[in-house]
This record gives C-alpha cells, sequence and structure tokens, in this order.
C-alpha cells in the first residue's frame, strides 16, 4: 500500500482523524445506523437531509431526524432547498438546535419531488444561485464549517461539477462530496470517477469521492488514483456496516479482512432492531428493519426464503425468532460463513437514496 491514503483533515475547529463517511441516505442514516457504522471505523456521519422549510416550521419528525449522539461525532446534518435566505435561516436554526460539527448543503439529490422545487440536483442547472446559498449559509453558522455535495452535472451534456466546486470553495465551503453521476444518471451506469479527480485537482479544500464503493481495494484505487482527501459510501455500506472497518483495515496493513459470518450479521441486525425501537417505537420499528435486515443476510446461504419472511413480520419478536431461526439452520448445515458477502455489490433492492424522503406535508 504506497503511502497513507487516509490522512487527518481540518474543518475549522473540528479535526476529522478518519475521512472515510458514511453519505446521507433518506430512510437509511438516522442514528442507529450511524452509530453501528461508526462503531465499524466509519470516521465521519451525516444525517438524512432535512428541507429548510420543514425545518423552520418546527416539524416533530424534522426535530428526531436531526437529533446527534454525542457518540457519533463529528457528525453533520445535512439541508435542503433553493431559496438562499430561507438556507441561511435554516441552518442557523441548525446549528441553534443540534450544534453539529458542520452544515452539509445537498446538491445532489435527483428524487423529482426535490427537484421540482428546485433543490438538490436541480441547483447545478442554477451555478449563480447554488454559490449564493453556499456564501449565505456560511455567513449564517459561522465559525461552524459549511459543506456540499454535489453531483457531477445535471446530464451527460452539462458536466459542470469543477465549476460547483470552485464556486462553492470561493463561496466558502470548507469541504466538498462529489458523487460521480449525473442527475439524469440517477443511480444507474457508472460512476464517472474521472470527474471527481479532476474536482479533487481543481480545489484547495478537501474532496470526498462517492459512487460504486463496496470493497476495499475499490476504495484504495479511488484514493490512489484521484488525489481525494477521502471516501463517502452509501449504498455500499447498507446491511454492510463492516465495510469500513474492512476498508481501514486495508487501507493500513493490505489485508484483507474475511467477511463477516451469519452469526455476526444476525447478531448486528438484531442490536439494529433494538437500536431502532429505541428510536422510533415498535411498530415502526419493524417496518423499518424491514428493509435492513434483509440486506444484511445478502449473499447468505439460503437467505432468500427468510428475506421473503421478515417482510411479514409485524412484531419485534417476530422478526426476531424469524432472524434466530435462520441462523440455527444455517448452523444446522454448516452454513454460518458468508458466501459470498455483501461487499461484492450493492444490495439488488437497494433503493435509490432519495427515494425514502417525505416532506412535512406527506407526514
Amino acid at each position: 500500500m504506497p503511502g497513507k491514503l487516509l490522512r487527518p483533515i481540518q474543518l475549522g475547529s473540528v479535526r476529522i482523524e478518519r475521512p472515510l463517511a458514511l453519505a446521507p441516505m433518506a430512510g437509511v442514516t438516522n442514528w442507529p445506523f450511524r452509530l453501528l457504522c461508526k462503531e465499524k471505523g466509519c470516521g465521519l456521519v451525516v444525517t438524512e437531509f432535512v428541507s429548510d422549510k420543514a425545518i423552520l416550521f418546527d416539524s416533530k419528525r424534522t426535530h428526531e431526524m436531526m437529533e446527534l449522539l454525542d457518540v457519533e461525532r463529528p457528525a453533520g446534518i445535512q439541508i435542503f432547498g433553493a431559496d438562499a435566505d430561507t438556507m441561511a435561516r435554516a441552518a442557523a436554526r441548525v446549528v441553534e438546535l443540534e450544534r453539529p460539527d458542520f452544515v452539509d448543503i445537498n446538491m445532489g439529490c435527483p428524487a423529482p419531488k426535490v427537484t421540482k422545487g428546485r433543490g438538490g440536483s436541480s441547483l447545478l442547472k442554477e451555478p449563480d444561485t447554488a454559490e449564493e446559498i453556499v456564501r449565505q449559509v456560511v455567513r449564517a453558522v459561522a465559525p461552524v464549517p459549511v459543506t456540499v455535495k454535489f453531483r457531477i452535472g445535471w446530464d451527460a451534456s452539462s458536466i459542470n461539477a469543477v465549476d460547483i466546486a470552485r464556486r462553492a470553495e470561493g463561496a466558502g465551503a470548507q469541504m466538498l462530496t462529489v458523487h460521480g453521476r449525473t442527475r439524469e444518471q440517477q443511480y444507474g451506469g457508472q460512476a464517472d470517477w474521472d470527474v471527481i479527480g479532476q474536482v479533487a485537482r481543481s480545489v484547495a479544500i478537501p474532496v470526498l469521492g462517492n459512487g460504486d464503493i463496496v470493497t476495499p481495494q475499490q476504495a484504495a484505487q479511488r484514493l490512489e488514483t484521484t488525489g481525494c482527501a477521502g471516501l463517502a459510501i452509501g449504498r455500499g455500506a447498507m446491511g454492510n456496516p463492516w465495510v469500513f472497518q474492512r476498508t481501514v483495515h486495508y487501507l493500513e496493513t493490505g489485508e484483507v479482512l474475511p467477511e463477516p459470518d451469519a452469526r455476526e450479521r444476525v447478531d448486528t441486525a438484531l442490536r439494529h432492531l433494538d437500536l431502532m425501537i429505541e428510536y422510533r417505537g415498535e411498530y415502526l420499528a419493524v417496518r423499518e428493519m424491514r428493509k435492513h435486515a434483509a440486506w444484511y443476510l445478502k449473499g447468505l446461504w439460503g437467505a432468500a426464503e427468510t428475506r421473503n419472511l421478515i417482510n411479514t413480520a409485524e412484531k419485534p419478536d417476530e422478526l426476531r425468532q424469524i432472524l434466530l431461526e435462520y441462523l440455527e439452520r444455517s448452523a444446522r448445515h454448516r452454513h454460518i460463513g458468508a458466501e459470498p458477502g455483501p461487499g461484492d455489490d450493492l444490495p439488488e433492492d437497494a433503493p435509490d437514496s432519495c427515494d425514502a424522503y417525505v416532506s412535512t406535508a406527506d407526514e
């Protein structure tokens, strides 16, 4: 492993020892999942994105989504909107309520329910507006650092990531995260890491690359070839918080740790369920855990039937029993080991990361 590929970065007074981040995903990166990823080596977490208007409306659900635990810091809160003044006021409110280590501006979500309001990746079509949003948010929350997450462009004919990056830097952003797809691509096709590398070389502030990272070897290759200061892993962490632990170990030693076996995955799923009950209550926890529990079993022997059963669970004890019975069946057939493992590709039923967004009006 040539040199040290992950070095600490400084955002104002905030030191990020390991710039290996969990990318924010609506309906996924709530505090229970962020905590599990932190425990497995993730160096930086960001909340699910929240609307500037919902923040100013003081929605109870929005407050829950912005909650940060001391043990998960350094941590940021991601906000989105299309009006610079409203975004600035919302950012100031976020800092007042939760004291995040940084405020992240979403300019990457491709979901129509977000872009039709000119938020998310729609701002890539309005560089002047995007720049002014960053400038006003920076002023509103200083000295709290402001970061920006964006895509490489709206479509293949308008790749403007370098321009957006330079504008964001000039407006006061202290770190950028670049998803290597256009809005047009949604989450299909391949992330363009050449463009991510161009962004990293065009600005003086740290850049985190994002897109299609599911193995430690991929992570190392992206760091070696792009000049990025770090990485953000999103869908590759679904049901697979170990991707952070295994990546850190590989970057430090060149050794590939084995995939977690069935017992460790089921144990983690059960702990995740307990945390979700604490967060959302039993009824909602079970329903939100169905997808996570299925992701934890991805790639394991004989898991297809169990994944179907998981979607029928109504109560916590039902879900626990389904998972424990699967583990017992695996042990009887001596299939506790992982084959092939969750790190080989993305979950086939992984949602697009903005799809689970619920606006205040939808609640």
